[in-house]
């Protein structure tokens, strides 16, 4: 494929823009080459500013399960920008969404939105800490929960040592209140706990994490974690950003039977647009301002677009109850299918896959954390990553990064995405 047209769209956005991108995962420094311009997507596919059409596996990073430009969205969409973009006032719509949010989520009474992923767990953080009176709140090693200061925090020489900042501007006071434990190892969060007793508000996790590939939570590792949260008095947060409404209807509260004490959302309940979103039961939701002493705001928080986008994206899924169990057996079709191939030419991978998330590791062992994930040949990806993208088939430029399928995708595209594995496989 031909890449002229980006190559210099992405000369000309490194001028005005730092590193030509306003996300760093796509400047393609993970695996080389030339950013790719999207100049519009349909359903399954992605349409480039070279004209090329790519099967798209990233999705906006998760919200298009029903695929881009899914019509009753881009209708809500249009339709609510006639009557004004934003107001900075209450809207009806705002109820509406956050009722049916509600209804399709178990265990929250009340949701507040916000305007991103990264917003919602800064915020649910915040909220955790102002209900328990307690500083300190545990992460775990790979897990993503966006980029405010709390988060950007990497693993000491132990689980039981404190974090240090690993990006520039972020204080050692910061940090010093975040504990990273190691996702699936209870006891790495067991032993935080017992080092820091009554100093803990909350512990984060992704319960499904897609930001070190797809890594399931191993069998009672959420149960567990939940019953130590419990019997600490600490909050329990699922950053369901990118598992919320795309798993199941209720997330992965439903389809692993566990309770969250605080959940986030983003991604998919957004329809595509900026928006994110915590929510809980009523006592701790009620210390928020202007209920209670625990402030946030924002003026764009629960914009009329992103309300309608969002309200349009979960009544379909709420309406169509098949579509979770229809994406499962697309990507368990797409797992075995590359499977094969993989074996087949004697190339060394594990693939992780969890409903509609799935990745491939090139590494042979089991594939359970982040030490795990970055055993992988980063080199092998690489190649297969560029072999791809010339057969027509888009994946996350990361090695360390989920796919997402949408329920757009058909048979075929699936039975393409394998016959382009195979071919990909054969010079790797």
């Amino acid at each position: 494929m031909i890449y002229k047209r980006s190559s210099a769209l992405f000369a000309e956005a490194e001028k005005v823009i730092p590193g030509g991108v306003n996300s760093p995962v796509r400047a393609f420094k993970g695996v080389g080459g030339t950013p790719v311009f999207v100049k519009e997507a349909k359903g399954a596919y992605l349409y480039d500013e070279d004209g090329n059409r790519l099967i798209d596996y990233i999705n906006s990073w998760g919200p298009m399960i029903l695929g881009h430009a899914y019509e009753p969205v881009v209708n809500a969409v249009v339709e609510k920008a006639k009557k004004g973009t934003s107001f900075g006032m209450p809207t009806e719509i705002e109820t509406k969404i956050a009722e049916l949010a509600v209804d399709m989520v178990p265990n929250i009474d009340k949701i507040r939105f916000v305007n991103s992923g990264t917003e919602a767990c800064m915020s649910a953080v915040r909220l955790a800490r102002g209900y328990t009176g307690k500083d300190k709140i545990i992460k775990f090693a790979g897990c993503y929960h966006g980029h405010s200061d709390s988060f950007l925090i990497q693993a000491g020489s132990g689980a039981s040592t404190f974090g240090t900042p690993n990006s520039p501007g972020v204080t050692q006071g910061t940090a010093k209140d975040t504990l990273l434990a190691d996702y699936n190892h209870i006891n790495s969060v067991e032993t935080l706990i017992n080092a820091n007793k009554n100093e803990i508000a909350c512990v984060i996790i992704e319960p499904v994490a897609g930001n070190m590939g797809c890594i399931p939570p191993k069998k009672e590792f959420l149960s567990a974690l939940k019953r130590l949260c419990d019997t600490n008095k600490i909050l329990l947060v699922f950053d369901e950003v990118m598992t919320g409404f795309r798993l199941a209807k209720g997330g992965t509260q439903e389809l692993y039977g566990i309770d969250a004490d605080i959940v986030c959302f983003g991604k998919v309940i957004g329809g595509g647009l900026p928006v994110g979103a915590f929510a809980a039961r009523n006592e701790i939701m009620n210390h928020l301002a202007p209920l209670g002493p625990v402030y946030q705001a924002g003026t764009l928080s629960g914009n009329p677009l992103a309300m309608a986008a969002g309200l349009a994206m979960l009544t379909a899924l709420n309406t169509d109850a098949a579509v979770f169990d229809r994406l499962a057996k697309k990507t368990e079709y797409l797992h075995k299918g590359m499977a094969k191939v993989l074996s087949d030419h004697d190339i060394v991978h594990t693939i992780n896959r969890v409903g509609s998330m799935i990745s491939v590791h090139f590494d042979e062992g089991e594939v359970y954390d982040f030490t795990s994930a970055a055993k992988g040949n980063n080199g092998t990806f690489k190649k297969f990553f560029h072999g791809m993208l010339k057969e027509g088939v888009y994946i996350a430029p990361s090695a360390f990064e989920t796919w997402f399928l949408t329920d757009a995708l058909t048979y075929e595209d699936l039975d393409f995405t394998i016959n382009a594995v195979n071919k990909v496989a054969k010079n790797i």
